[in-house]
């Protein structure tokens, strides 16, 4: 809606003070980002042209989500080097601290920074972008103060400043926040533990030797590097022995590997060796014991080979099929098999008996 100007008439047609006018004036505040598509803005590019009255808040009245037309603009200030997940983190308490916020974030240039606090790693235009990037943030300041002042809180219409309640001394000052803890502006936010730039350097700074290997053998040059030539070859010659390494520790990965597979497959083939062993066993034990089936398969044969080398006697005496009563006596020469002479005697007995019967006969 269009801002109506001061000391316009009213519907009425009767001129209004100008105070009862800016009464009148609604916010025109940029609101909350509601898309992550694109990054956030600069200010200077979205500055709050806002002409209505900015009201002094409390912190109980933001927190009940007050006023309602317009978000709460808290402000949150570093030199978010290296951006990590403490500095998100920190963000992330700034942009939750009331119902409907506003998120600033000024950055401070590469020249105060250098300053004041010390050499960074990132440059200002990528310490820029990194800010802007990050989901929490609705507005990034560039080029922001060390040390905020009523010129600027009126400028960028700051409602409150969030930060970490550890006394921040720099600047000559004990704590630049002192004064917006003083006005009731301060809003404290927690530290996270275990990650800071600081942490960050310290350990590339420790592991120098590990890193400037490392880069190295990505390609980057002695020169980029700031390396000189002995130790160039030193890192060269310590990565090709780390190459060395790891070939070695691969064979012998590889090596323990088919030991293993060759182990499992003996195991498997004693395992069954041993089944068919025991089957084998079984069998020969089955065919060839003392009840096996080769023993009476044997006795069936011989008994067979026996019935037909030996076959069964006639019988002694037959029934006469009409013949006379009469019988021809057996010739002299036959002799009853089936009753040979127990003795001498019998036999010679035997004999007489036939020479008798002979001459009878004759």
């Amino acid at each position: 809606m269009p801002v109506r100007a001061a000391g316009a008439e009213s519907g009425t047609g009767i001129p209004r003070s100008p105070s009862e006018a800016m009464e009148e004036l609604e916010h025109t505040c940029p609101q909350p980002r509601l898309t992550l598509t694109a990054p956030a803005p600069f200010a200077d590019e979205t500055s709050c042209q806002c002409q209505a009255p900015h009201e002094k808040l409390t912190i109980a009245q933001a927190r009940l989500g007050t006023p309602a037309d317009r978000p709460v603009r808290v402000y949150a200030d570093g030199i978010f080097d290296l951006f990590h997940a403490g500095h998100a983190r920190a963000l992330m308490q700034a942009k939750t601290l009331f119902p409907n916020s506003y998120l600033l974030v000024g950055v401070c240039s590469d020249d105060l920074t250098h300053k004041f606090k010390g050499f960074t790693v990132m440059n200002e235009t990528e310490r820029y972008e990194a800010l802007r990037h990050c989901r929490y943030v609705d507005e990034v300041i560039r080029d922001a103060p060390w040390t905020l002042t009523p010129e600027f809180l009126e400028k960028h219409k700051i409602d409150f400043v969030a930060h970490d309640d550890i006394p921040y001394s720099s600047a000559g000052s004990d704590d630049v926040y002192k004064h917006i803890k003083e006005a009731g502006m301060f809003v404290p936010t927690q530290r996270t533990e275990g990650i800071s730039t600081s942490d960050i350097i310290t350990r590339i700074v420790r592991d120098y030797d590990v890193y400037a290997r490392r880069n190295l053998q990505r390609g980057y040059t002695a020169k980029e590097l700031n390396v000189s030539f002995i130790n160039e070859k030193k890192y060269r010659f310590q990565n090709q022995v780390d190459r060395m390494k790891e070939k070695v520790k691969n064979v012998e990965e590889k090596s323990k590997e088919f030991v293993y597979k060759v182990e499992e497959k003996s195991h498997d083939l004693i395992q069954k060796w041993e089944e068919k062993s025991r089957e084998f066993i079984g069998n020969f034990l089955e065919l060839f014991g003392p009840d096996g089936a080769w023993k009476q398969m044997f006795q069936e044969r011989s008994g067979r080979m026996l019935q037909a080398f030996s076959p069964r006697q006639s019988p002694n005496s037959s029934p006469t099929r009409g013949r006379s009563p009469s019988r021809s006596p057996s010739p002299p020469w036959v002799i009853n098999k089936t009753s040979p002479p127990s003795s001498p005697k019998a036999a010679s007995a035997s004999l007489s008996s036939m020479s008798e019967g002979d001459e009878d006969e004759k």
